[in-house]
């Protein structure tokens, strides 16, 4: 009976890492902090450059005959939209004389309920005494127009209550002559009729009275609304502070200027898909984080902090050339100028052993070309490194940026330093960069992280990477199915020991544009 082997299961990726997402969007904080600021700009041009029109505000006191003191504003909010419509423009429009289109004049004023009968009014105008003058026309004929639809609808209401008083008085002169002409007698009959009519007069007569006072009352409450419904604040010019409107702009212009900059960077940073944590750029590259420096600052208080770490970099890498026999190469990504500068720093540090030359493999020849100081090692040409003496160690820098040859690097050392800025590669780039160097079977001995981010707190060790500082350089791990390293680490992994074709997953899918081709 075999025994059942269990194999570990790689855990589940996450759709979205919201701490790259998070380290992402931080480090382009050129992008939204500039949309920030140009948002805060915009805002206060538009305060300085584009200043309110002059405006009036008055207020009316509206009353209605429906008026509750539980109404939840539903009849003051007719009365504004009654206020934003032609009828009422055109006639405040014609008052003044004004050749203004009513439409166009609605876009000039607004109204706003205060309360369930405070209405106010805000008209905007070219000048001071138009503004004042549209106030007043619009309030005018506001109160004109709610005073007449009360008359209208108490009039409507008192004609029909006396039409049906008029109705009841004419069935009640038929009745009176049916009481007149009816024959006198004494049978039961007869009486149950004459009682009957006398009835019905009685009723009509109540009826009629009933109209009558309730067709009073219908005018009598008209005046009440009418008097009810003024104007109680005359028209008044509002007064703008143009520091005031200008910091209210730029203070809405720099919340939006954020909010945009923040989403175009989030949304860039998982489009772009640059990996910027240690953990990312270690299982991409397939080699542990071995070292990390900060970017140069101009700040000097930052100098120091700087200045040493690029020392302890030199000094670790020293020792690691020293302890190997054979050339090391650094291979920059992204960052040219710190790859150099760490190439000749650590030149440098060797040549208390001996005689040290630096081989620029660099695209332009960057280090070739420059001028050499008293004391700098020698620098030549990649392609004149065959001329260099055997005894001369030899540093090797280059580039394995889009457009790399890839065979030319193996001679720049037979081991390599990925030097690579936190960032600038895609995650797709990182992984032909690992399957490119496995194919030249070039061991990476670690990766030197340019620009980390300060609050980065993953651990950049690739514990199950084939080339890492805590393995020796010979040593490949066993391969275990569901393993959880990545096809990059895999594909160095067998570099060692496979021959020159790759597997079918590894050979037929490129990882990007520049692989492909």
């Amino acid at each position: 009976m075999t025994p059942r082997t269990t194999t570990e299961q790689p855990a589940a990726a996450p759709l979205l890492d919201l701490h790259a997402l998070v380290v992402a969007v931080r480090r382009r904080r050129r992008v939204w902090c500039s949309l920030a600021l140009l948002g805060l700009l915009l805002g206060t041009a538009v305060a300085v450059l584009l200043p309110p029109p002059p405006t009036a505000v008055t207020k009316l006191l509206v009353a209605h005959q429906e008026d509750q003191p539980n109404d939840p504003g539903t009849l003051i909010r007719t009365d504004v939209a009654l206020l934003q419509t032609t009828r009422i423009a055109g006639e405040a429009l014609r008052s003044l004389k004004s050749p203004v289109k009513p439409e166009d004049f609605m876009t000039d004023y607004t109204a706003a309920g205060l309360t369930n009968n405070l209405l106010q009014i805000e008209v905007a105008g070219e000048t001071d005494a138009e503004a004042l003058a549209r106030a007043e026309a619009l309030a005018e004929v506001f109160v004109a127009d709610h005073v007449r639809r009360i008359q209208e609808v108490a009039d409507a209401e008192a004609k029909a209550l006396l039409d049906q008083r008029d109705r009841m008085r004419d069935e009640l002169a038929q009745v009176n002559r049916s009481i007149g002409d009816g024959a006198p007698g004494s049978g039961p009959k007869a009486s149950a009729d004459r009682e009957s009519l006398f009835a019905r007069r009685a009723e009509l007569t109540s009826r009629i009275s009933d109209f009558d006072q309730r067709a009073a009352e219908a005018r009598m409450g008209t005046p009440r609304l009418v008097a009810g419904t003024q104007i109680v604040d005359a028209p008044r010019l509002v007064r703008h502070s143009l520091p005031r409107t200008a910091a209210t702009d730029a203070a809405i212009g720099l919340a939006l200027g954020l909010v945009l900059g923040l989403a175009v960077s989030a949304v860039g940073a998982v489009v772009a898909d640059r990996p910027v944590l240690r953990r990312e750029i270690a299982a991409n590259l397939g080699a542990s984080v071995i070292a990390e420096l900060p970017r140069r600052s101009a700040w000097p208080w930052q100098r120091r902090r700087v200045r040493a770490a690029r020392e302890r970099l030199t000094t670790s890498l020293a020792r690691t050339v020293r302890g190997s026999g054979e050339p090391v190469s650094l291979l920059e990504l992204g960052c040219e100028r710190s790859a150099s500068a760490i190439a000749l720093e650590l030149a440098g540090a060797l040549a208390a052993d001996g005689p040290v030359a630096v081989v620029d493999g660099l695209p332009g020849r960057r280090l070739a070309d420059r001028r050499s100081k008293p004391g700098d090692p020698a620098v030549v040409a990649g392609e004149r490194a065959a001329t260099v003496p055997r005894k001369e160690r030899l540093v090797g820098i280059g580039s394995v940026a889009p457009g790399t040859a890839w065979t030319d690097l193996r001679y720049l050392g037979p081991r390599t330093v990925l030097v690579v800025r936190a960032g600038h590669g895609s995650a797709a780039w990182l992984h032909t960069v690992a399957r490119q160097l496995a194919d030249q079977h070039i061991p990476v001995v670690g990766v030197v992280l340019i620009d980390p981010d300060p609050r980065d707190r993953t651990d950049g060790t690739l514990w199950e990477g084939p080339f890492t500082a805590l393995r020796g350089r010979n040593e490949v791990p066993v391969r275990r199915n569901g393993g959880g390293t990545s096809h990059a680490v895999q594909a160095v992994g067998e570099g060692g020991q496979r021959t020159e074709r790759l597997p079918m997953w590894a050979a037929r899918v490129p990882d990007s544009d520049q692989e492909g081709q």
